[in-house]
């Protein structure tokens, strides 16, 4: 059995939906390719995203047992047939919609602020070498008188 973020009684706690390792097997792999992470990163992740991970894979094994096919889809955002039709996002026939919030909830799958000081906040301390061109913004400016 090859190493996972869930094992079959985390998939059974989380969902009740028994399952068999190979199919968790299988569910990992879907969530290392929609995490863009691998298991043997997993020493280097933190605790809570290790969790969500977790949740993901668990959510994913209990959702691809009762999938049919899933491996031979077409990749598909809206199918109509006998007069129905149905719009999915864009991973929906691939990724559980339970796994997908989880992920979700990972660290680096998050939508991230940069906030960029403007001229009125001040850029703050001078930081680093006061002689270099690159602190002169942060100087008062005074004309050189000559001297020694």
């Amino acid at each position: 059995m090859a190493a996972a973020w869930a094992t079959v009684e985390d998939v059974i706690g989380a969902t009740g939906v028994a399952v068999t390792e190979e199919q968790v097997a299988q569910a990992q792999a879907a969530i290392e390719v929609f995490s863009n992470r691998i298991y043997p990163d997993s020493e280097r992740m933190r605790t809570r995203d290790l969790y969500w991970l977790g949740r993901a894979v668990a959510y994913q094994a209990a959702w691809m047992a009762g999938q049919f096919g899933l491996e031979t889809r077409l990749d598909a955002t809206q199918i109509q047939q006998d007069q129905v039709s149905t719009t999915l996002t864009g991973d929906g026939l691939v990724l559980a919609p339970m796994a997908g919030r989880a992920l979700r909830r990972v660290s680096w799958m998050r939508s991230r602020t940069v906030h960029i000081r403007s001229a009125i906040e001040g850029a703050g301390p001078i930081v680093g070498d006061p002689l270099t061109d690159g602190s002169d913004d942060h100087l008062v400016w005074a004309p050189y008188t000559g001297g020694p």
